[in-house]
């Protein structure tokens, strides 16, 4: 897959089949466009393109919207983006100014000089330009004009839930990991650097990894314990994650992000680990006193042992 990021080095495209979306998660109405516009491209000799903005158009839009939580950081949308057969990724810079275009403009100033399209597909609810006043009904309008075709994705579902990036979002936000996973085809991960922490973990005979998230904008999934893959130099460990304010330890209302990797013991303060999210076990809980907590601790770790055999 060719990623281009911003407008300066593009090809000369020609014989397009383009589509746009910010593609939060690439979830399987996602992926359903992808091989749609690939099977499109394949049968007229042409080329699949995605258009996506980095950062998401709410970022920029809606400042004060400091709720918005994003299921993949750009560099997760590049890589799973690439999983798929897609060609050409053009990651286009999101503003206020970009924003304030006429669709109208939009469609032939941007879509049209840049891209070339000779087909544009698009999700059943796509809208573009300033005020959101753009729609398959004006894109089709435009095709007759700019010699291109519309095709529109129709809302994809499973068992009959209608999938979106929102869905997922809120799937996660309360542990329901599993049914996110099964929307996204794929399942949900973290990222980042491992950092010193208090080492109380080691103290009672389950050290963890302190996970530093870098991207403000990432979602963190409701608190609780999850079993997880835990991918460290290129190798794939059982870990007991653990999201949590530490009620029982320091209940200051700092959150945690810490992972204690089963039959496992070097040191890896520095590296940038990954954590591939498989199931909730159960929620936060402040325990009594400590020999509960460790109690409760042993017990996740047998669950987290049956559960990623």
């Amino acid at each position: 897959m060719n990623v281009y990021k911003g407008l300066e080095h593009l090809p000369a495209f020609k014989n397009t089949v383009l589509t746009i979306g910010t593609y939060d998660g690439v979830h399987i109405g996602h992926q359903a466009i992808i091989h749609r516009i690939n099977e499109l491209a394949e049968n007229i000799h042409g080329q699949s393109v995605v258009l996506t903005f980095d950062p998401h158009p709410r970022l920029v839009l809606q400042k004060g919207d400091k709720d918005l939580k994003l299921i993949s950081t750009i560099e997760e949308k590049i890589e799973l983006l690439g999983q798929f057969g897609l060609q050409n990724l053009v990651i286009t810079p999101f503003s206020t100014e970009f924003a304030s275009m006429e669709a109208e403009e939009y469609v032939e100033d941007f879509l049209v000089n840049n891209f070339h399209p000779s087909i544009i597909v698009i999700g059943y609810d796509h809208k573009f330009g300033k005020g959101r006043k753009g729609d398959i009904t004006l894109l089709k309008s435009l095709g007759k004009k700019f010699n291109y075709t519309v095709e529109e994705i129709s809302v994809q579902t499973i068992n009959e839930i209608s999938v979106s990036s929102t869905k997922v979002r809120d799937a996660l936000s309360i542990g329901h990991v599993e049914d996110a996973n099964s929307w996204l085809a794929h399942p949900f991960t973290l990222e980042g650097e491992v950092i010193h922490g208090d080492k109380i973990g080691r103290t009672i005979g389950f050290p963890t990894a302190n996970i530093l998230i870098k991207d403000p904008h990432k979602l963190i999934p409701a608190l609780g314990v999850y079993a997880a893959w835990v991918e460290v130099n290129g190798e794939r460990l059982k870990g007991a994650l653990s999201i949590s304010k530490r009620p029982t330890i320091k209940d200051n209302g700092e959150l945690r992000v810490e992972v204690y990797i089963l039959d496992f013991d070097r040191e890896i303060y520095g590296e940038n680990i990954k954590l591939i999210f498989q199931n909730f076990i159960r929620t936060d809980i402040k325990f009594d006193n400590m020999q509960d907590m460790i109690s409760q601790i042993h017990k996740d770790v047998e669950t987290v042992r049956h559960l990623l055999k």
